[in-house]
């Protein structure tokens, strides 16, 4: 399953004033804070442990890591299965909050998405705000006693 592909932001309207990376940039901080959050697919795992430790050391951003580790496209290989249930209900364009918590932590307005700065600091506002969302999402509301 293909979740996103930078290919397909940077065709049609894309800013004419922005390079391709800016149309991986959402994704790749969502990929980047998964990886490192313990939730990487076994090919990146085995096959490319090189882009972890890119990520790990931030001698690579998340936007151009994204780029030249994963060619643009984030796909269900990318994420482990917990990943890949979370990411499947909190990343979806149309139903996710996904989009909506990027542009709020960095900064943007979402017709103004492209112009999120591909930089670590961006991933330091939006991390904690992926951490919250995903611990909400593993831990089911609890049930009132008289409801049992």
């Amino acid at each position: 399953m293909k979740y996103d592909d930078a290919s397909w932001h940077y065709g049609g309207d894309f800013p004419k004033d922005l390079p391709q990376v800016a149309g991986a940039i959402h994704s790749g901080m969502f990929l980047a804070w998964a990886l490192l959050s313990g939730l990487a697919g076994s090919i990146h795992l085995e096959d490319m442990p090189e882009g972890l430790e890119a990520l790990r050391s931030r001698s690579t951003t998340p936007g151009a890591f994204f780029m030249k580790f994963c060619d643009g496209k984030f796909r269900d290989e990318n994420l482990s299965d917990d990943g890949n249930a979370f990411t499947k209900i909190y990343f979806d364009f149309k139903t996710g909050k996904y989009l909506s918590d990027y542009c709020a932590a960095v900064g943007v307005k979402i017709d103004k998405i492209y112009y999120a700065a591909d930089s670590w600091e961006s991933f330091d506002r939006l991390k904690p705000v992926l951490d919250k969302r995903y611990s909400e999402w593993k831990t089911p509301p609890k049930k009132s006693w008289w409801k049992l």
